[in-house]
């Protein structure tokens, strides 16, 4: 059986076949499938504690049929928060991180609209919306 290298990769990374299927938008049954023909043991069950920020983002986004990650129990005030090793993170900080690879400049919000959308590439700090207003009006 041919494994998917995003699978494989997240399999090897010690990620639990539930997050791992969230994360990619597989079913369960293929990760399983996947971690029995590269001959892995099963996972333990239970939750399992995050290595990082990022590693917590991953498991607790939700992917949306329409290419969103929406962020449980969502506070449209507060925005989402995450708890990492004794740390408070902001969720949209995290996948700014993700997806840019440095800090935002000012808050960070989503861009696409969708209330409670967490997705990377979805994610402006002020920076961009600045450009944009400038580019396009307000």
């Amino acid at each position: 059986m041919s494994v998917r290298l995003d699978v494989e990769e997240l399999l090897r990374a010690r990620y639990g076949d539930r997050t791992i299927a969230r994360r990619l938008g597989v079913t369960e049954k293929s990760v399983t499938r996947a971690r029995a023909a590269l001959r892995m043991s099963a996972g333990r069950p239970g939750p399992k504690g995050s290595t990082s920020p990022e590693d917590a983002f991953w498991r607790r986004a939700q992917p949306t049929d329409d290419g969103h990650l929406l962020w449980p129990r969502f506070d449209r005030k507060n925005g989402a928060r995450i708890r990492c090793d004794g740390h408070l993170y902001s969720v949209h900080r995290i996948a700014w991180h993700i997806s840019h690879q440095r800090e935002p400049s000012g808050r960070v919000l989503s861009g696409c609209g969708r209330i409670g959308c967490v997705h990377p590439a979805h994610v402006e700090d002020q920076t961009m919306r600045t450009q944009y207003t400038a580019i396009f009006g307000a």
